[in-house]
């Protein structure tokens, strides 16, 4: 039996800072809200660093989008991984599972590419958080902001609404489960 959204929760794009592992594809989508906050104070960062230089407010915003995409941005990407594409995946008939493998890949592939664009970022964002002087220019920032843009609305607007309107409230209850062990928390039940 697929799964139903308590008609109080917008989705997708949840934006209650509550949402937690017990309703994960509201956690999904509430981390895509503030993945797309981090993307923005680091493409703020780029003039602020051109105007003020690597100044406390530059070292601050650099500490807090490295960290960021360093921790949930990763245990963002392991959810979707490991437990949300699979559960799809298995939710399907044989030849439409041959799509959502695809669809998956490309998800995947998406991740890859923007692991890839992240490790110099986060190198110069590491410096500028140390208070090192460090260029950060738009050149370097514009690639991965694009790629993460992209990627989110193509997840926004076919993956998790397929999620919701595939999976058991026993796979979505499992996803939250591995959701809380991958955090060191306890999964607490509706």
């Amino acid at each position: 039996m697929p799964s139903t959204t308590p008609p109080h929760h917008a989705f997708p794009g949840f934006s209650s800072l509550s949402a937690g592992p017990e309703a994960p594809l509201e956690m999904l989508a509430a981390c895509h809200e503030k993945i797309r906050q981090q993307c923005a104070t680091l493409q703020r960062l780029v003039p602020h660093i051109e105007t003020r230089g690597v100044d406390a407010d530059a070292r601050l915003a650099a500490a807090h989008v490295l960290r960021y995409f360093e921790t949930a941005g990763k245990l963002h990407h392991q959810d979707e991984e490991d437990d949300l594409f699979p559960a799809l995946i298995e939710s399907m008939a044989a030849s439409d599972a041959r799509c959502l493998a695809a669809l998956t890949q490309t998800l995947l592939a998406g991740h890859r590419t923007q692991d890839a664009l992240w490790l110099p970022l986060r190198d110069t964002l590491t410096r500028i958080a140390r208070g090192e002087q460090a260029t950060l220019s738009a050149a370097d920032v514009l690639p991965w902001l694009t790629q993460h843009a992209q990627h989110l609305q193509h997840e926004d607007e076919v993956l998790l609404p397929m999620a919701k309107r595939l999976l058991s409230d026993a796979a979505l209850e499992q996803i939250g489960r591995a959701m809380c062990a991958r955090r060191g928390v306890s999964f607490l039940t509706r």
